[in-house]
């Protein structure tokens, strides 16, 4: 960064930065000395004589006296201070100074220690002094083995050294009770750990001589609420005792434990990730709990531990402790913060009390009621933990931490009140009113913790002496051995649900108490903005002391020691960010820059003269002057602040020191002169810009750096400007903002809705103060380390800033919109008086006789002025750096955020104030419906700007733009009212465009809503512009969420036609009260949305021109049912269309197509009860909602499926039925009756063929013909099964007959649906999918584009539903068939014949493809028809026929989308006219897949392949179940064969000698055939033919036979010579013997399914003869017993 800075062009880092200046005292003869080192000082430290000095590369030095260096230099001048060279390979970072020895810190986080170590100070053990710098080893004992804790920051003490780790743990070793440490021994001389302060998050450590300080942040507020115990967990005293007075009573809830260490019994702790329970842990002050507190009745009085205690007495204490502490509960924290509001009893501060005396506390009691107010009003305490009256807001205290709500009172406390309310008495009332009435004066004017006091202070003296008696009584309360806390009385005021007490408290109290409550909204932010989280530091602090306090050192309003850190109650809301310890004083720095001091003040050192000192207060600098780092010496303290200017200023207060004299006895400070109050420097503005001071023992140090190009100037300048700017917020947060809220008559004066924008001001001016209090922290201590700017939040992190002020300037301008600022004149006017003086100095006014609203609205807006500050502070720094370097242009990004966000919030500004103003003068009664707190106006057409085409002759029209709709206000002319209706117009749905002016001559503007369309008339071209610039302008900042910083620059001509929004409709019928939301297009749903009506019915999907088109899920309620209708499928122009599921409410289920609303096309519907688990189903063609044309359907419970024609409905014309009993029908059908002509077969073969009347009714003539042939002739009566008259005659054909009557078997199938009648539809709808109006009528490209589209809607569909995702895999199938094949088109080749093959079987796997979308349903059908039920015997010709039909229909679609494929049984030119080529080609087909037919197209060939496999399963079935007597024959001869050798079966078969194998390979070994071998001759024949029942086409299958014979031959082959040819009649024994061998169980079916569906171009080749061969052996196998 240096580099980059414009320079002289010599190097400047050492000579003007990190210079030293020292000094004693402060009279004008001091001048501070400048220490000369050739590095930059980056840190210094002092000890009681030395000082230690860190400079820039990690070196450090020693000056002053080293009495530890023995034989080496011990002393050393502060002008020539001396390297620690045993430091020299080290990088130290930090380091620290006690009064005799010294810590350095070394990048690592590693500690060295040197000096004084006769206490055990330095750490290391059995040394006396340690002469150089030595590592300390800080270990985790705890863990296995012990790590090595990383430290981060060092502090030393006279006996004791503290360490804080980076686990923002407190470690000590060292002698005393300051070390926190529970243990009896002492020198402790390694570190151990703080275990009291486990689980907190500690910020800062500090010594003293001999006390501790710590900075920790504060818990998160409390979820639960935890029941109050009623005794100490430590000592086990009552926390709460009562003393009966003689005409009062005492309630004392006061408890001093000597330990400082308050466990609960209930023993509950938070703790820290993964860390165990602490032996004892001080209770947080931010947990809502009671603390432990002195008793007034406790048994004797307590020890005081002085500073002269020897070990002895201290380890006696520490032993007692040890054995209260150790009994390993973990904490229950106790107390809240000092001024926070907590309910009923609320948690108090420590009232740990140096005087137990009753007397004030009687004469406190006996007060007249009248000096009793009086007296209370003075005795507002500091610190006090108070609740504001019980209808007040609860709010805003600076000094709350949010999150903690009222504690429910402990039943001991509730007991002891009610048991003692009568003795009490009207003193009670009477106490209790003072007591309110003291909070009331507390809550209104606070005194610390903001600007003291309000001017003009209150009855009893002026401000800064009431701050001064508020804290003098911090001690006084905390001794409180009678008074009733004020949280009790508060909270019995409020719950008044104590018996004997109602009767005694005035209605005053009552009428309070009865009020209602109003929900509290906190002042402070909860751990500061989320956003902030840990790039700012935290507010939230608290500071905990420990070790000895017999100066009032440690600030619990006492002189006793403590043991243990104990949190100090008062500064846990101050905000204190940074803490220091002199040798017997301590200091604490807070955000707001003031000091709080405490402790010894024997030379003035604490910076005020009041009394006590045992408790924290304010030190007393002049108004103005803000601290911002603080130096504790011995005796002084040095503060460095911000005055007039921005330039650093010094104030010392404490001892002057004179020359020559060295240190004064610390109980002799006669003849020194010693400051009141803190006193200015005079040489200060001589040392350049200060960053650091540091002090102790007499010396004062200051670090400055030299102003170079203004650098340093700036980053100062930014930092003051930011405290400043903090303060300033701090202020109207404590004086305005506060007691504003809390005023009994603001909800009245504002009405409900500007109660909750008020409120909602407030938050987000909490947000804007707190993130200012962490951003002025954060630069602070930037100037106090790096003084950089790299690392600057508000350049890093610029958005933080940017949304806080965004969201404040919003919360202020809807405020003034809903004229809040007005309504809160009045209840200001009541507070502030006629002369609002101080709202005037807040606000920066200088305007005379200001109204007080504009005077509100003026102070409101004033933190958006400081945004400017930042850009300009920002430009400043970037002046300092050359233009064209990457930290000039950073500076410049900043600076033009905040100036553009400036501008936008003085738009905003001006917006909100044009908005109030016109709401002040809106004439009708619309104000109430249209004004709402975001709503801002645009312009109106008041003027007549604008008006609307075609109205009437007296209606008048005012359109008014704001920033989220148009309204249209209309009225006729003579009535008094003038604008009787309005409508309401959103924006983000509202689409406008200019007409031409070239034919109307008239300016319009088209106006678009989704349910309205007009034209707006302008007066002027120029009128018309600015209405349309305005409208769009407003549209396209409601779309993007108007508010965005910097909008307006760089606007859009016009918003985009396409957007997504919500609406309600309130005209369309279909839609109406129906709300949508989703994409538009001028003015009309369309792309993704949802539309959801008021009856629950709701449609997700998508639109086009406002209507349901494409894919679309819809849920309708059921009247009737508890459940609803869902559809899920394709839409069309708002109606269901398209394929699609409906699951209905009462359980049916239908999937197919729709249309028109309607089901129409092919589709299934699963129907039966909801909880049926096997439903009827009907699959088949739908017309207008009903069944019509073919279906198949299966009723379950009458076990029955019908397989036929249908119309409305009903079964019409020809079916087949066939029943679970082997009952088969086929015939006529009409009016869902077998009426006509039919054929009816039974189980056992018993057939009628004839008249039917009603379902199984025969009535007519027929022919009945039995099992064995015999039959009836005649007329037939009767149901069949139960009983049939017959008039006819009955013949009996003999043996002889001709064969003409033996023909009389029935031919099945003759009235069934012919197969290419069947599922007509199906492929109807596929020759539609490709934009085919009639099967074979279309365009091939059309056809091809139809495809492509299908696949990358359907493909995009599944993308963007999760549920439905794709595998990898089938993605990239999906890709490869979105290209149009190149094949579709010119001559086919066996290429080309092969790409269209591998295309095919691609697209009928994916069911997104049409092909794919046909043979899926194909499939469901099939199954549909012949499983089951339909697995009938009878029904195996049609099924056969069936799948004849399904091929040849495909290869007509197959051919339109290949038009140059040949027709069935058409050829396929040679490749090559090369028989070589010929033959290898034709080798490798038949290694690859199943062998082509010659080149001879077929559907089989082609079409088989791809689905018989899936349709396999019902059709084999059906041949098994043909077949099954055939096949037991042949099986069980297999089987009887199969139990001989094979030489014996060779032999048997006839299979001539040569052919017998003589040896085989078993396990990879010959051997030989002898006469018990079995299963080894031809095995692998054998083996190859057993795959026939692995293979599903007909091809496969006599690819199997063939390989097979290759097989035996290769085997016989192996003992013959080499020009062997097979004859039949050698070849079938052999073949023979492997069938049987083969084992195959349903050959028979086998054979019949390769007959049926075999190519007919392969019947007479040479796989004809070996299917021929294999299906002679199964019928020789069947007949081999006759044989």
């Amino acid at each position: 960064m240096e580099s980059q800075r414009k320079s002289s062009g010599k190097e400047d880092s050492s000579g003007e930065r990190g210079l030293l200046h020292t000094w004693k005292g402060y009279s004008y003869s001091v001048t501070p000395e400048r220490v000369l080192l050739s590095r930059p000082v980056l840190q210094a430290a002092l000890g009681t004589r030395h000082g230690i000095l860190l400079v820039e590369g990690g070196q450090v030095y020693s000056f002053g006296e080293f009495p530890w260096k023995q034989s080496q230099v011990s002393e050393a001048g502060p002008l020539k201070p001396v390297l620690e060279s045993a430091l020299s390979g080290q990088r130290v970072i930090a380091v620290a100074a006690g009064s005799f020895h010294s810590g350095a810190l070394t990048e690592d986080g590693g500690v060295h220690m040197w000096g004084e170590n006769s206490f055990g100070q330095c750490g290391l053990s059995s040394l006396a002094v340690v002469p150089n710098p030595t590592p300390v080893a800080v270990l985790d004992l705890d863990t296995s083995p012990p790590h090595t804790i990383r430290v981060l920051e060092l502090a030393c003490g006279e006996q004791h050294s503290l360490a804080l780790s980076a686990q923002h743990e407190v470690w000590a070793w060292g002698s005393g009770c300051q070390l926190g440490l529970v243990t009896t021994i002492f020198p402790v001389w390694k570190p151990q750990k703080v275990e009291h302060l486990v689980g907190r998050h500690v910020l800062q450590v500090a010594c003293g001589a001999f006390h501790s300080l710590a900075l920790v942040r504060c818990l998160p507020p409390q979820e639960s609420r935890r029941p109050l115990p009623d005794k100490c967990g430590q000592c086990h005293q009552l926390l709460y005792t009562m003393t009966d007075k003689e005409d009062h009573v005492i309630i004392s809830d006061s408890h001093y434990c000597p330990l400082g260490v308050e466990l609960l019994a209930e023993g509950e702790a938070r703790l820290g990730p993964g860390r165990s329970p602490p032996l004892g842990l001080q209770s947080s002050p931010s947990e809502p709990l009671l603390s432990s507190h002195t008793s007034a009745s406790a048994p004797g009085p307590h020890p005081s531990i002085t500073e002269h205690t020897d070990y002895e007495s201290g380890r006696a204490v520490a032993q007692n402790g040890e054995v209260l502490t150790t009994t390993d509960s973990d904490i229950a924290a106790a107390g809240t913060d000092s001024d926070q509001a907590v309910g009923g009893v609320g948690a108090a501060g420590s009232r740990n009390s140096p005087y137990p005396d009753d007397q004030a506390v009687k004469e406190y009691l006996k007060l007249s009621d009248t000096s009793l107010a009086d007296e209370t009003a003075k005795m507002t305490i500091a610190g006090a933990s108070f609740q504001p009256p019980a209808d007040s807001l609860d709010l805003l205290t600076s000094d709350l931490i949010p999150g903690v709500m009222p504690v429910t009172t402990s039943s001991a406390l509730n007991s002891l009140v009610s048991s003692c309310a009568s003795a009490v008495g009207e003193r009670v009332v009477s106490t209790y009113e003072a007591l309110s009435l003291k909070k009331m004066i507390n809550y209104y004017y606070p005194g610390v913790g903001g600007v003291a006091g309000v001017p003009g202070g209150v009855p009893g003296g002026p401000a800064e002496e009431r701050v001064r008696l508020e804290e003098s009584m911090q001690g006084k309360k905390s001794c409180s051995t009678g008074d009733i806390r004020e949280e009790e009385a508060e909270g019995l005021s409020r719950r008044l649900s104590l018996p004997g007490l109602l009767s005694q408290v005035s209605p005053r109290l009552l009428r309070r108490a009865s009020r209602p409550r109003v929900r509290a909204v906190p002042l402070t932010p909860v751990g500061g903005l989320p956003e902030a989280g840990e790039l700012l530091p935290s507010l939230q602090t608290e500071v905990w002391s420990w070790g000895r306090g017999e100066e009032g050192q440690l600030g619990h309003g006492d002189n006793l020691p403590r043991l243990q850190p104990l949190c100090i109650k008062c500064l846990s809301s101050k905000e204190v960010v940074l803490v220091a310890a002199g040798a017997h004083h301590s200091l604490a720095l807070t955000a707001q820059s003031q000091v709080f001091s405490w402790g010894s003040n024997s030379s003035g050192q604490l910076g005020h003269m009041a009394s006590p000192t045992t408790i924290p207060r304010l030190a007393k600098l002049s108004e103005g002057i803000r601290v911002w780092d603080v130096g504790a010496g011995a005796q002084h303290t040095l503060l460095l602040a911000d005055g007039d200017c921005y330039q650093p200023i010094l104030y010392y207060s404490g001892q002057q020191v004179k020359d020559g004299v060295q240190d004064a006895p610390q109980d002799q400070t006669e003849g020194y002169s010693y400051t009141q109050q803190p006193v200015l420097l005079p040489f200060c503005m001589n040392l350049g810009y200060v960053s650091g001071v540091f002090a102790g023992g007499q010396s004062c140090v200051a670090l400055a750096d030299r102003n170079v190009m203004g650098f340093i100037a700036s980053l100062h300048e930014l930092a003051s400007a930011e405290r400043k700017f903090y303060c300033k917020l701090s202020s109207v947060k404590n004086h305005i903002l506060r007691p504003l809220l809390d005023l009994e008559s603001l909800s009245t004066a504002l009405g409900p809705a500007s109660t909750v924008l008020l409120r909602s001001l407030a938050r987000c001016y909490s947000h804007l103060c707190h993130l200012t209090g962490q951003h002025s922290a954060s630069l602070t201590a930037n100037l106090r380390r790096r003084r950089e700017f790299k690392n600057l939040v508000m350049l890093e992190h610029a958005s933080i800033f940017l949304d806080t002020y965004n969201e404040y300037c919003c919360s202020v301008g809807n405020f003034l919109v809903m004229g809040g600022f007005q309504a809160l004149a009045k209840p200001s006017l009541e507070f502030f008086g006629k002369c609002p003086e101080l709202l005037q100095r807040l606000a920066e006014s200088s305007e005379e006789n200001i109204p007080l609203s504009d005077l509100l609205v003026t102070l409101f807006y004033l933190p958006m002025r400081h945004l400017h500050e930042y850009g300009r502070l920002l430009l400043k720094l970037g002046t300092c750096f050359e233009v064209s370097s990457v930290d000039y242009q950073k500076l410049q990004d900043g600076c033009s955020k905040f100036e553009a966000l400036a501008l936008h919030l003085k738009r905003r500004r001006k917006e909100a104030e044009y908005t109030y103003h016109f709401w002040k003068s809106f004439p009708g009664k619309m104000t109430d419906s249209l004004r709402k707190p975001r709503r801002r106006l645009i312009c109106e057409s008041s003027n007549k700007a604008l008006t609307l085409q075609n109205s009437g002759r007296f209606s008048v029209n005012w359109f008014i733009l704001f920033n989220d709709a148009l309204v249209h206000a209309q009225g006729v002319v003579p009535y008094k009212s003038l604008f009787s209706t309005h409508h309401v117009f959103p924006l983000a749905t509202l689409w406008v465009e200019p007409i031409p002016e070239e034919n109307t001559g008239l300016h319009g503007l088209k106006v678009v809503s989704p349910e309205e369309t007009f034209t707006l008339l302008a007066c002027s071209s120029m009128e018309k512009a600015k209405w349309l610039r305005s409208i769009n302008q407003a549209v396209d900042q409601a779309m993007s969420g108007a508010g965005q910083s910097g909008s307006g620059a760089g606007q859009r001509a016009e918003p985009p036609i396409s957007r997504t929004a919500s609406y309600t409709f309130y005209k369309d019928s279909r839609l109406k009260e129906a709300t949508y939301e989703g994409r538009w297009l001028a003015g009309k749903p369309n792309g993704r949305g949802v539309v959801k009506w008021l009856d629950g019915r709701i449609y997700t999907g998508t639109f086009k021109n406002g209507l349901e088109d494409g894919f679309g899920d819809y849920v309708m309620p059921s009247k009737t049912l508890n459940l609803n209708d869902h559809y899920q499928g394709h839409w069309k122009e708002g109606k269901m269309h398209g394929i699609g599921t409906y699951k209905y409410a009462t359980g049916e289920l239908y999937d197919g197509s729709f249309q028109d609303n309607m089901r129409h096309g092919h589709g299934m519907l699963r129907s039966g009860t909801l909880n049926s688990s096997s439903p009827s189903v009907f699959i088949g063609q739908w017309v207008h909602d009903k069944k019509t044309g073919y279906g198949v359907f299966d009723d379950i419970t009458r076990g029955e499926k019908y397989m036929g024609m249908w119309q409305d409905d009903q079964r019409q014309g020809t079916g087949v039925i066939v029943t679970q009993f082997g009952l088969y029908y086929e015939g006529a059908f009409n009016n869902n009756k077998m009426q006509g002509t039919g054929v009816l077969l039974s189980e056992d073969n018993t057939t009628y063929e004839g008249e039917f009347s009603e379902d199984w009714t025969l009535n007519g003539k027929g022919v009945l013909t039995m099992p064995n042939g015999d039959y009836f002739e005649g007329s037939f009566t009767g149901e069949w099964g139960s009983g049939l008259k017959v008039t006819g005659s009955f013949f009996k054909p003999n043996l002889y007959d001709s064969d003409g009557d033996k023909g009389r078997a029935v031919k099945l199938g003759r009235l069934a649906v012919r197969p290419e009648e069947k599922w007509r539809v199906v492929f109807e709808e596929c020759w539609m999918r490709l934009g085919c109006e009639a099967p074979g009528q279309g365009e091939n490209q059309r056809a091809w584009e139809n495809i492509a589209v299908a696949l990358t809607t359907s493909r995009r569909q599944h993308r963007d539903s999760p549920e439905m995702n794709l595998s990898r895999t089938q993605n990239r199938t999906l890709e490869s068939l979105e290209f149009i094949p190149q094949q579709h088109v010119g001559p086919v080749t066996m290429e080309k014949y092969d790409s269209i093959r591998r295309y095919l079987i691609k697209a009928c796997d994916t069911p997104l493809h049409p092909l794919g979308r046909l043979m899926e349903t194909l499939v469901a059908v099939y199954r549909m028809t012949y499983v089951g039920v339909g697995a009938n015997r009878r029904l195996l010709l049609q099924a056969v026929n069936e799948i004849m039909s399904y091929l040849a229909r495909i290869f007509q679609l197959v051919r339109f989308l290949f038009p140059d494929l040949p027709e069935e049984g058409g050829a396929i030119p040679e490749p090559s006219s090369d028989p070589q080529d010929k033959k290898d080609s034709n080798c490798a087909d038949t290694q690859l897949e199943s062998p082509k037919p010659g080149r001879v197209v077929s559907s089989s060939a082609l079409l088989l392949p791809v689905l018989l496999p899936r349709l396999y399963p019902p059709l084999f079935t059906l041949y098994a179940l043909e077949k099954e007597r055939e096949d037991d024959v042949y099986w069980e001869c297999v089987l009887r064969l199969n139990k001989q050798p094979d030489v014996a079966l060779l032999a048997f078969l006839g299979v001539q000698h040569k052919f017998w194998p003589v040896s085989v390979p078993v396990l990879g070994e010959k051997t030989e055939v002898v006469s018990s071998t079995k299963d080894a001759c031809f095995a692998s024949a054998t083996e190859t033919l057993q795959q026939i029942s692995t293979t599903f086409t007909p091809s496969d299958k006599l690819q199997v036979i063939q390989l097979t014979f290759e097989e035996i031959t290769k085997e016989v082959m192996s003992s013959l010579e080499d020009n062997f040819l097979w004859s039949m009649d050698d070849l079938f024994p052999v073949f023979l013997y492997v069938v049987l061998r083969a084992r195959i169980r349903n050959l028979g079916s086998e054979v019949s399914l390769i007959e049926d569906l075999m190519d007919p171009c392969v019947q007479h080749g040479e796989h004809g003869i070996m299917f021929t061969t294999l299906k002679a052996c199964y019928y020789q196998i069947q007949h081999e017993k006759t044989t």
